[in-house]
C-alpha cells in the first residue's frame, strides 16, 4: 500500500503558495500601472512595439483616435477568445486590466507630462516596464489581451514559451511600421520589442513560479 503522506504535503504545499485575494488585487493593480506606464513612455517617444499594445500604438500615430479607444476596441476580440479558452476568472481580470490601461493612459498624460523624452530611453525603458508589467500580470493569472493571451494558451498546450510566441508575432507587427513610421524608428521599436519579449521568455517559464 502507497504512503498517501507525500500527495497530503504536495497539496499542502501548492496550498500555502496560493495567492491570497489581497496579493492578486496588489499584484493586478502594480502589473497594469507597470504596463501602462511602459505603454505611455512609448507613445511619448513616437515608437511602438508587438502584439496589440504595439498595433494601438501604431494606430494612434496614423490616425487622429485616441490611444485609449484603440487600445480597448483592438483587444476586445481576444476577450472572447480569453472566455472560451481560459475561463471567466481570466477573462474578468484580463478585462480589467485592459481598462486599467487605457485609463491609465488618459491620467498619466494629465500627471506627467513629457518632453524631450530622448527616444532610445524611451523605447527601452518602456518596453522594460511594459514586460515587468506583464510578468506580474501573468503570474496572478491575468494579461492585458491580445497577443499574450495567444501566447499563453500556446504555452499551456505545448510548453512553448509564451516569451517566445510573443517574439514572433512582434516581429509581423513591428514590420507593419514601416508603412507609417520612418525606418529608424522602427529599428529602434524592433530591438525594444525584443528586449520586452527576452523578459518574458526568460522569466515566464512553466513550473518555476509556483505561486497560483
Amino acid at each position: 500500500m502507497t504512503n498517501p503522506t507525500p500527495d497530503r504535503t504536495l497539496v499542502f504545499e501548492w496550498e500555502q503558495t496560493r495567492h491570497t485575494v489581497a496579493e492578486d488585487v496588489q499584484g493586478i493593480v502594480i502589473g497594469t500601472f507597470t504596463a501602462a506606464l511602459g505603454l505611455y513612455l512609448l507613445k511619448a517617444a513616437g515608437a511602438v512595439t508587438g502584439g496589440t499594445a504595439g498595433l494601438a500604438l501604431l494606430l494612434d500615430q496614423a490616425t487622429d483616435l485616441p490611444f485609449w479607444l484603440i487600445f480597448l476596441v483592438v483587444n476586445l476580440p481576444f476577450a472572447v477568445l480569453a472566455l472560451w479558452k481560459k475561463g471567466l476568472r481570466f477573462t474578468v481580470l484580463t478585462s480589467i486590466c485592459i481598462a486599467g490601461v487605457a485609463g491609465l493612459s488618459v491620467l498619466d498624460a494629465q500627471l506627467l507630462p513629457v518632453t524631450g523624452l530622448n527616444p532610445v530611453y524611451g523605447v527601452f525603458a518602456g518596453n522594460l516596464l511594459a514586460g515587468v508589467g506583464l510578468l506580474i500580470l501573468f503570474r496572478h493569472g491575468a494579461s492585458v489581451g491580445g497577443v499574450n493571451i495567444i501566447a499563453l494558451l500556446l504555452q499551456e498546450r505545448t510548453g512553448f514559451r509564451a516569451g517566445w510566441t510573443q517574439m514572433t508575432l512582434d516581429v509581423l507587427v513591428v514590420a507593419a511600421s514601416f508603412l507609417v513610421l520612418p525606418w529608424p524608428t522602427v529599428l529602434l521599436s524592433a530591438a525594444g520589442a525584443v528586449v520586452m519579449s527576452l523578459v518574458l521568455a526568460m522569466n515566464h517559464r512553466e513550473g518555476r513560479y509556483i505561486g497560483r
